[in-house]
């Protein structure tokens, strides 16, 4: 078989150019680090490559998700250690008041310290994060929560809790309505409130009781009325006109119990001096330290401060309604622990994801280095031997054998 010379030439060519391709390849693959320069070279493993490199990218996106809401969660739930803090410290203030031989300028340094504290409440009621968004304003995060009107302290957020994507199928909260924490407070012990009838003539007190049996506690509203200073009545008052429940002998500091809850009754009341019972309506944490500080600042003629009746009452007010924010507060840090446990959690199975990921991308698309060096010295050798083949042939002529 005739083979022409210009054949022969552009054989060799092509058959150069291809070994030159193979090497400036092997080259790329070295020196990027990447086995696949683009989709041609593998297609199902540059697919599979598109697929890890946004499932990686997605997982990022949750990783820093999640950290914004570690963050955001952990100073919140600093804040709140810093809110059970003053509001233990105002319940002891609230227990060194019923020390009835202070004095009223004793009482009244007492409710200096509550003012103080009350202002320093409200600070950070009003906290930030550091985007400067407020962090109890529910999802208006430029509107202050908290101002104070002639009504008292109001709220101005809402109850929509902010939320980040943590992972593909889960959203956490990562800010709280400030009504939850610091205005929906039940007052009374938190089922029912205890209060005297303002028109009580006697010097009796009654505490904020508690609910014995729920399941005979049926959250109506009841009267104690006494019938004379020994003897008393309890009524139910729920539908309108008074329905006895049951008549008993008085007893200053003993237990009242009747339908599920226990009430004790202090001091000396007069005939027909009357106690109410009613279900527990939300009190703001500002109105229970307000009402506390008036306590304190009113100006009693007694020289024994626990012989006023409405001083004592007062104080028995604040302590129930202190240990109910006491106890919210604590719910929505529990909560708040609760959040962050679950968030730590997806962030570590978050970086374990991320490592797999990335080592299964690696494996499909990085070079193999060890492979990819030798394979570019046999390209070289190859493509150096058919230079060298191609220079020889080239240069014979016919002329060369006669």
């Amino acid at each position: 078989m005739r083979i022409s010379t210009s054949s022969l030439y552009s054989d060799n060519i092509t058959t150069l150019n291809n070994l030159q391709t193979q090497v400036s390849q092997t080259q790329q693959q070295i020196a990027t680090g990447r086995r696949i320069l683009n989709p041609a070279d593998d297609p199902a493993a540059a697919a599979r490559a598109v697929e890890l490199t946004q499932s990686d990218s997605a997982n990022t996106q949750y990783g820093n998700n999640r950290t914004a809401a570690i963050n955001t969660l952990s100073l919140a739930e600093g804040v709140m250690q810093s809110v059970t803090t003053l509001l233990q410290d105002a319940r002891v203030i609230a227990l060194d008041a019923g020390n009835g031989i202070l004095s009223d300028s004793s009482r009244r340094s007492l409710a200096t310290e509550l003012q103080g504290r009350l202002q320093e409440l409200q600070g950070l009621a009003n906290s930030t994060d550091g985007a400067g968004n407020f962090l109890f304003s529910g999802s208006q995060g430029n509107t202050q929560p908290f101002v104070n009107t002639a009504a008292g302290v109001v709220y101005q957020g809402d109850d929509v809790q902010r939320k980040v994507q943590a992972a593909a199928s889960r959203q956490i909260n990562t800010t709280d309505s400030g009504a939850d924490i610091f205005m929906r407070i039940r007052n009374g012990n938190g089922q029912f409130q205890a209060a005297p009838a303002a028109g009580n003539t006697g010097t009796g007190s009654i505490s904020q009781g508690t609910v014995t049996n729920p399941a005979l506690y049926s959250n109506n509203s009841y009267q104690i009325v006494f019938t004379s200073a020994t003897t008393y009545d309890i009524n139910d008052i729920t539908a309108g006109p008074p329905v006895l429940v049951s008549s008993g002998t008085y007893t200053s500091g003993q237990a009242i119990s009747f339908n599920g809850v226990q009430v004790a009754i202090t001091g000396t009341p007069a005939n027909t001096d009357t106690f109410n019972l009613t279900p527990s309506t939300n009190q703001s944490v500002f109105t229970t330290l307000g009402n506390l500080i008036s306590t304190l600042s009113a100006s009693i003629p007694s020289t024994n401060a626990m012989n006023s009746v409405a001083y004592r009452q007062g104080l028995n007010d604040a302590y129930g309604a202190l240990d109910q924010g006491l106890s919210n507060v604590l719910n929505i840090r529990a909560t708040m622990g609760s959040r962050l446990r679950e968030l730590d959690a997806l962030q570590a199975t978050g970086e374990e994801v991320g490592l797999q990921l990335k080592q299964t991308l690696s494996k499909i698309q990085d070079t193999d280095y060890n492979k990819a060096i030798s394979e570019l010295s046999l390209e070289q050798m190859t493509l150096q031997a058919a230079q060298q083949s191609f220079a020889k042939v080239s240069q014979l002529s016919l002329f060369d054998y006669l």
